[in-house]
């Protein structure tokens, strides 16, 4: 990782949904001036969808992939 330790924040979140499961999410934080040298900077305009989304048998073969390489 191009990033060391002392420069990044990972946020851990913890909790249970209205169903009582388990639930988390993670969040990074990493500095903008950090994202420069990938070719990333804070500036950068966010990203958006430019055309239509793939059929869904384009997803379901993905996954199906995914589930063959593990």
């Amino acid at each position: 990782m191009p990033f060391g330790d002392h420069q990044l924040r990972v946020d851990l979140i913890c909790g249970r949904d209205e169903h009582g499961r388990p639930h988390g999410a993670l969040r990074v934080c990493v500095p903008g001036e950090l994202l420069r040298p990938l070719g990333l900077h804070p500036e950068q305009p966010t990203s958006r969808i430019v055309g239509p989304s793939p059929p869904a048998w384009w997803h379901a073969a993905g996954e199906r992939y995914a589930r063959l390489r593990r």
